[in-house]
């Protein structure tokens, strides 16, 4: 049977591989980047926007609802990444950083999880990094900012609980999007020589764990991370 997602920072990377898998298997999805589309499926709805922008993803999750009745799962993907020495990250950084994956992650969780309610059924899938637990020097705001989601993802996990929602979190190693090509080799280098299996993560590593996350028979497991390449 065919499920509504909502897949936020669809525009590339990661979540754009998520999407065009999910759609390959009949599903809806609804999108969203700041960017323009770069899907073109019929069952594909594309919304430009910033995740941070309330009234925008307010308007996107009632027009979602609206549309197809409900939303089955909500994959929160969108993420900006910095890397700089504390001495020398400016506040502005922080800021944006903090807007996009903390603020952006919460306002989607919280909308969505309010229309998932009234269905007493739903998956949500945060995404944190392996930045978290290694505690990657040069990476401390945007570290921080994927802890905050990780709390998040465990406190809402309880408080949906009741609702039949499960609220769980993949934290990826490196996969080569234009995320990780911005940061300098050696600094990878050194990060995947810190992970029990050392090599890239790949597209697909991700969704298997997406996939186990919003499986019908997954309804007993909520409230957890899962980092990948043995990072944790």
């Amino acid at each position: 049977m065919a499920r509504v997602f909502v897949i936020t920072g669809s525009g590339k990377g990661i979540g754009r591989e998520m999407a065009l898998y999910y759609l390959a298997q009949g599903n809806v999805v609804a999108g969203c980047s700041r960017s323009e589309p770069s899907i073109a499926e019929a069952n594909y709805t594309h919304f430009q926007l910033d995740v941070a922008d309330e009234k925008a993803v307010v308007a996107m999750v009632h027009k979602v609802r609206k549309s197809h009745g409900g939303i089955d799962v909500l994959l929160n993907n969108a993420g900006i990444a910095a890397m700089n020495h504390l001495a020398t990250t400016p506040t502005q950084t922080v800021q944006r950083v903090f807007a996009t994956n903390v603020l952006g992650s919460f306002i989607f969780l919280r909308e969505v999880a309010k229309v998932m309610m009234r269905a007493k059924a739903g998956r949500i899938v945060n995404f944190s990094t392996v930045a978290v637990p290694l505690r990657l020097e040069g990476e401390a705001v945007y570290g921080a900012s994927k802890a905050a989601v990780e709390h998040l993802t465990r406190v809402a996990a309880r408080e949906l609980g009741a609702s039949g929602i499960t609220v769980n979190a993949v934290g990826p190693a490196p996969v080569a999007t234009e995320l990780v090509k911005s940061v300098p080799a050696e600094k990878i280098d050194a990060l995947i020589a810190r992970q029990a299996v050392r090599r890239f993560g790949t597209f697909a590593d991700v969704i298997h764990v997406v996939d186990f996350f919003i499986d019908p028979r997954s309804s007993f497991v909520t409230g957890q991370v899962l980092y990948l390449g043995g990072a944790g």
